[in-house]
């Protein structure tokens, strides 16, 4: 049978962090849908066709023959319908900090209750990345820093021309 897990997140920008756990995520699973959460509420930075673009593109330079295949997807439904849509057994979160854990503690109790076949499994972030938060990295880039430590290329580029569009 097929082990397929799902990664959910904004990605507003997907970060070095996102991608150390989606490194290690598709060592799990023989496929890994990434959900980019449309999520209105947080008032994205870039669009949602613009996140789906830098997560395909930077997730594509982890796959390859004899690895596991990733796609992405958009979503703004449940996580856990999201999740039984796409046919995952099990959701992957990354973890930072004990912040991090306890917010995810509590999700964890209402996931169960939701659906008790599907698993949440934790990453923790390699310690280069556990303080990379995507709020921080777009606070550092509106504020002219580099973000180049925290990024891939590409987005570093594209989150500079951002807010150079935005600049008064």
């Amino acid at each position: 049978m097929k082990r397929i897990g799902m990664y959910p997140g904004t990605f507003d920008p997907i970060t070095l962090g996102h991608l150390d756990i989606i490194g290690r995520a598709i060592k799990l699973v023989d496929h890994l849908v990434i959900g980019v959460a449309i999520n209105r509420d947080k008032g994205p930075l870039f669009s949602l066709d613009e996140r789906v673009e830098m997560v395909e593109r930077e997730a594509s330079a982890l796959t390859g023959p004899g690895k596991a295949t990733i796609a992405v997807q958009p979503f703004e439904n449940l996580l856990m319908n999201f999740a039984e849509d796409v046919g995952a057994s099990m959701i992957i979160r990354g973890l930072r900090a004990v912040s991090d854990f306890e917010y995810e503690f509590q999700m964890v109790g209402m996931n169960r209750h939701l659906n008790p076949d599907i698993e949440m499994v934790f990453l923790m972030a390699e310690a280069e990345h556990q303080s990379i938060a995507s709020r921080l990295v777009k606070e550092i880039a509106r504020l002219g820093g580099d973000v180049s430590k925290f990024t891939p290329p590409q987005v570093a580029t594209e989150l500079k021309a951002k807010f150079a569009s935005t600049a008064p």
